[in-house]
C-alpha cells in the first residue's frame, strides 16, 4: 500500500495524473459553504459554552472524592445560588469542578463547606477561587485584539512574500473559513470556550497557513515565466502546484494529528483530563480544516481571483487560441497536444468560460513547466 501511495504522489508530482482541485473548484466552495451553515446552526441552537474567564464568576475544586455524581453538586449550588444553572465537570478521575455565578466571601465558604460534607472530603481538599467582570472582559479583549493584530501582520507579510495581495487574500479566505469550522464544530460538540481554547486557535492558524504557504510558494515557480509559452494557462499552473503539493500535505497532516489525536482520545476523553480538551479539539478540527482548505479552496480563490487580470486573460486567450490552432509555443518534445471533448465543468467548450483552461492532459501541464522558455504566439 505504501508502494502504491509513493506512486500515486510521483504521478502527482510529475503530471502524469490530476486531481481537479481548481477545475472543480464550485463543488469545493459548495461543499465548504454546506458544511459551514449545517454546524453553524447546529451551534447557534446550542448556543456557546463559555468558560468563567470569560463570563466570570466563582469555582470551586473538590479533590479526593469517590463519587462524582454531578447531580449531587448541583442540588447543593440550587440551595444557594439562585439564578442560572452551575457548570459542573469532573477533572481526571476524581475531581469535580463547579462554577457558578459571583459570591461574596460568606457564601463562598459556605458552599465550599457544603460541598466538602456532600462528598465526603475535608474543606481542605476544596479549593475556591473567583474572576470578576472586570477581569474577564480584559480577557476577551486582549484575545480578540491578539487576533486581530495577528491577521493583519500575516496578511501584510504574505502580500510581500508573494508580491501580490490577491494571495493574501486568498491565504486568508481559506484561514476564515477553518476558524469557522473549528468554531462551529467546537460548539456542536459543547466543549468549554477557555483561554486553551484561544490558544489552539492560533495554533490551528499557524498550521492552515503554513499548508498554504507551501502550495502557493509552488504556484509561484510553476507560473515564473508564465507567458513565454502558450500551451498552460494560469489556472492550469495553478491546479498542478495543487496536486504536486497534495501528498505532502496530506503526510504533514497525518503526522501532525497523529499526537493530537492520542491527546484528545487517550489523555481527555479516556482517561478525562478536562484541561486538554479544549485544546486538543481545537487544534484537530483546525488540522483537518486547515489542510482541506489549503488543497482544495485556497489554488481555486487564488484562481478567481486572478483570472481576471489583463495580463493573465490575455495569456489565456493565446493558450485559447494555440489550441484551436493547433500550434504550441515554448514546449520541447514532439508529442501533440492532447484534446478533451468535453470539459470537466460539464461544458462542451474549448475554454472553461471561467478562465479554467481543461482542455490538455496533465502530461502537457507537466512538460509546459520544464519546458525552455520561448517566444509567446
Amino acid at each position: 500500500m505504501t508502494a502504491t501511495f509513493s506512486r500515486f504522489g510521483n504521478d502527482l508530482h510529475a503530471g502524469r495524473r490530476t486531481v481537479p482541485i481548481v477545475r472543480r473548484r464550485r463543488t469545493w466552495y459548495l461543499i465548504s459553504l454546506v458544511v459551514i451553515v449545517i454546524l453553524a446552526a447546529l451551534a447557534l441552537l446550542r448556543g456557546p459554552n463559555l468558560g468563567i474567564e470569560f463570563t466570570g464568576g466563582s469555582e470551586f475544586q473538590v479533590a479526593g472524592v469517590s463519587d462524582t455524581e454531578q447531580s449531587t453538586a448541583r442540588d447543593i449550588v440550587r440551595e444557594h445560588v439562585s439564578d442560572g444553572e452551575p457548570k459542573v465537570t469532573v477533572l481526571g478521575q476524581d475531581t469535580m469542578r463547579v462554577q457558578t455565578e459571583q459570591l461574596d466571601s460568606t457564601e463562598t465558604a459556605l458552599l465550599a463547606e457544603e460541598l466538602a460534607a456532600a462528598y465526603g472530603v475535608s474543606t481542605a481538599d476544596v479549593s475556591t477561587s473567583y474572576i470578576g467582570p472586570v477581569w474577564s472582559g480584559d480577557i476577551t479583549q486582549k484575545m480578540l485584539r491578539g487576533v486581530l493584530v495577528f491577521l493583519v501582520l500575516v496578511a501584510a507579510t504574505m502580500a510581500v512574500y508573494f508580491r501580490n495581495l490577491k494571495a493574501s487574500v486568498a491565504a486568508m479566505s481559506a484561514l476564515v473559513h477553518d476558524m469557522l469550522v473549528t468554531a462551529a464544530v467546537y460548539g456542536v460538540v459543547g466543549f468549554e470556550i477557555t483561554p486553551g481554547t484561544v490558544i489552539g486557535f492560533l495554533t490551528v492558524m499557524g498550521y492552515s497557513l503554513y499548508d498554504t504557504i507551501v502550495v502557493f510558494d509552488k504556484v509561484r515557480e510553476n507560473t515564473s515565466g508564465l507567458t513565454a509559452q502558450t500551451r498552460a494557462t494560469f489556472s492550469d499552473q495553478v491546479e498542478l502546484a495543487a496536486n504536486q503539493t497534495l501528498v505532502r500535505s496530506i503526510n504533514t497532516s497525518v503526522v501532525a494529528l497523529l499526537p493530537v489525536g492520542s491527546i484528545l482520545g487517550i489523555g481527555a476523553l479516556l482517561l478525562g483530563a478536562g484541561t486538554l480538551k479544549d485544546i486538543s479539539l481545537a487544534l484537530f478540527i483546525g488540522i483537518l480544516a486547515g489542510t482541506y482548505s489549503s488543497i482544495f479552496l485556497a489554488p481555486g480563490v487564488l484562481v478567481d481571483l486572478r483570472r481576471r487580470e489583463s495580463g493573465i486573460a490575455a495569456h489565456t486567450a493565446l493558450v485559447a487560441q494555440a489550441r484551436r490552432s493547433g500550434e504550441v509555443s515554448g514546449v520541447a518534445g514532439d508529442r501533440g497536444l492532447v484534446r478533451t471533448d468535453e470539459d470537466p465543468d460539464g461544458l462542451d467548450t474549448d475554454e472553461d468560460p471561467d478562465g479554467s483552461d481543461t482542455d490538455e492532459s496533465p502530461e502537457d501541464t507537466q512538460r509546459a513547466r520544464t519546458a525552455p522558455r520561448g517566444g509567446a504566439r
